[in-house]
């Protein structure tokens, strides 16, 4: 038997109405299966236990049948399908669980989401705790003076990649994460972006670049330098972000752009849908929750699609590092070992760089291609290759964190 004495977020409603109307013959089992298994989730009013049923199980059933036929009614899905996504009140911290759920369906299906005006997709943001900065001068210096005073002159942006969001790059032990790792030595306050992943990354660029021009424009004191860390897509997108804004404020003041894993190349993400599967399960603990999700692997994003070839100019070209910062790319490879031995030979070292971190080659995270004309310009001793690193790992490696202490160390460039 399941109770619910909380208020339904109008938000997730809504959105939930919305996705559910857009729905066809097989949503209704997804859903059932993601609420049997969201309505678990720590926090949640009226947590359900066991397997739907009930009243709750017959409106599955019903609606299941009528869905083969129809595409199902609003109605049998709407107070369904809202209470694992609502929070307990309208301003509660976000939950990790959840917010990696949104941010899974975002990467998945995110330009449908914006598209159609569900309020389930992420409005980009600077957060910091999970929670977005205002952006106004006078709330913005209020802000940090609460947290950072005197406010920090360097500002530090980390970029979260596909399917996820910004709070998946704190450890799982609960020590200090990159970007608090970072921010001392820096001598700045981390930010991370929230992004609807799902979004093509030029969308998502060209929002990025007009965040971080409010953002510079809003700070108290005159900044002197800003340091992004892009992981994954993350990387291309402050790419993009900094093609966009060539000539603009913040973009001149970008010291360094560091990329983690970020498939410059591409990745092959469409294969069997690997890719988001791999990445549906990047939070400790809710693979049992988002498994649902694994049933949209053929689904294809256009922010998925943009990362079979990586970023390119409407020519289909590879398009050029930005000029002004110094760029940076660590890849990622599952091997041990960087170097051919007795009992491996260089077939195998070739097969271990393409399969590269798990969803990365490691030509694509360095730059590399057999053509000329294709390849980026990192600078000698600007890339690194990290054996026995996957690709999520990239974001929690002491390794990278080590390597970046070195790379991004304050003094003469």
């Amino acid at each position: 038997m399941r109770t619910r004495s909380a208020a339904i977020d109008t938000k997730d409603l809504r959105g939930a109405a919305r996705l559910a109307t857009d729905g066809v013959a097989g949503l209704t089992s997804l859903v059932e299966a993601m609420h049997e298994r969201i309505a678990k989730l720590p926090g949640t009013p009226g947590a359900l236990q066991g397997r739907t049923t009930g009243i709750t199980g017959l409106v599955y059933r019903s609606v299941r049948g009528v869905t083969r036929l129809a595409g199902g009614t609003v109605e049998a899905l709407l107070g369904l399908i809202t209470p694992p996504l609502s929070g307990d009140t309208p301003a509660a911290l976000p939950s990790p669980d959840r917010e990696a759920l949104v941010a899974a369906l975002n990467g998945v299906l995110g330009d449908h989401l914006a598209a159609t005006g569900n309020p389930l997709a992420i409005a980009m943001a600077l957060r910091h705790g999970g929670q977005a900065l205002p952006l106004q001068a006078p709330a913005l210096a209020a802000w940090l003076q609460a947290r950072a005073a005197p406010p920090p002159a360097t500002v530090l942006v980390l970029l979260h990649g596909l399917c996820m969001n910004d709070l998946q790059w704190r450890r799982a032990d609960g020590t200090p994460d990159l970007g608090t790792a970072l921010a001392a030595p820096l001598g700045a306050l981390p930010l991370y972006l929230h992004a609807n992943t799902g979004l093509p990354i030029a969308d998502n660029g060209h929002q990025f670049a007009a965040l971080m021009q409010q953002l510079v424009a809003a700070w108290p004191v005159p900044v002197q330098r800003v340091v992004l860390i892009g992981h994954s897509m993350g990387g291309l997108i402050a790419r993009s972000a900094l093609h966009e804004a060539a000539g603009e404020a913040w973009a001149a003041l970008c010291s360094d752009l560091v990329c983690l894993g970020s498939p410059h190349h591409g990745a092959p993400l469409e294969k069997a849908g690997y890719g988001v599967d791999l990445l549906l399960g990047a939070t400790p603990g809710l693979a049992r929750y988002t498994a649902p999700l694994a049933r949209l692997g053929k689904l294809r994003s256009a922010g998925i699609t943009d990362l079979r070839h990586g970023l390119q100019d409407a020519a289909g070209r590879a398009r050029p590092l930005p000029t002004g910062p110094r760029c940076w790319a660590i890849a990622g490879t599952l091997d041990a070992s960087l170097e051919p031995g007795a009992t491996r030979g260089r077939a195998r070292l070739a097969f271990s760089r393409l399969r590269g971190d798990g969803l990365v080659p490691v030509a694509s995270a360095l730059g590399q291609h057999s053509t000329v004309a294709q390849r980026l310009a990192f600078a000698p001793g600007h890339t690194v290759v990290l054996p026995a690193t996957g690709h999520l790992a990239l974001m929690h490696s002491p390794a990278v964190l080590q390597q970046l202490q070195a790379w991004l160390a304050p003094g003469p460039r």
